[in-house]
């Protein structure tokens, strides 16, 4: 059994930029997952950027934690390497993996996001879905689901809030709940 002070203390170090890797990988196969959401590509051609994290995984019976690596892009070209942390306290119980991507609407969102550490605020959710049945996104208390389809929901699905719009895929593993609320991202940019 994990005690509250080691939870803590692996998740400082997790979060550290040490802890970051300091080289570009290939994330080629998780942003074509996400471009194969009819929902979800066209912000490749809309945002200024984006981050993605091809695995974010989370567990928790009462105490709980979520941490993944990340890279950060603009232009198609990796800008920097972000680190996602989440501490939390509440009724949870079991665990999950997922994959999430970030779009920014523009150089102020990507701005805010990678200047030192960025946190979403506590009305901010996003649920994890299987990608082959639909895409969820959602911030600062938006959730939206929209089938594979297309359909009428994905339009309702459309718009950025904080000049953010966040989709996760669920890859394996089954959560009650899933947040990205008081999810802290650091961001180290390439080459230091």
């Amino acid at each position: 059994m994990i005690s509250r002070r080691g939870l803590l203390a692996a998740a400082l170090l997790a979060a550290s930029p040490m802890a970051l890797p300091q080289e570009v990988q290939d994330f080629s196969p998780t942003i074509e997952q996400f471009r194969q959401i009819p929902q979800v590509a066209p912000y490749f051609n809309t945002a200024y950027g984006y981050a993605v994290w091809r695995t974010i995984g989370r567990g928790g019976i009462g105490i709980g934690g979520a941490t993944g690596r990340g890279q950060v892009y603009v232009g198609g070209q990796v800008t920097g390497f972000s680190r996602l942390i989440d501490i939390s306290i509440g009724f949870q119980l079991g665990g999950q993996a997922y994959r999430q991507i970030i779009f920014f609407q523009n150089e102020a969102a990507y701005n805010q996001f990678t200047q030192g550490n960025f946190e979403f605020d506590a009305a901010a959710s996003a649920v994890a879905v299987t990608a082959g049945a639909q895409a969820s996104s959602g911030t600062a208390g938006s959730q939206a689901s929209a089938g594979a389809s297309g359909t009428g929901q994905a339009a309702a699905a459309g718009a950025y809030q904080m000049g953010m719009r966040i989709f996760t895929i669920a890859t394996g593993g089954l959560m009650y709940q899933a947040t990205i609320a008081g999810q802290k991202y650091s961001f180290t940019p390439v080459g230091q």
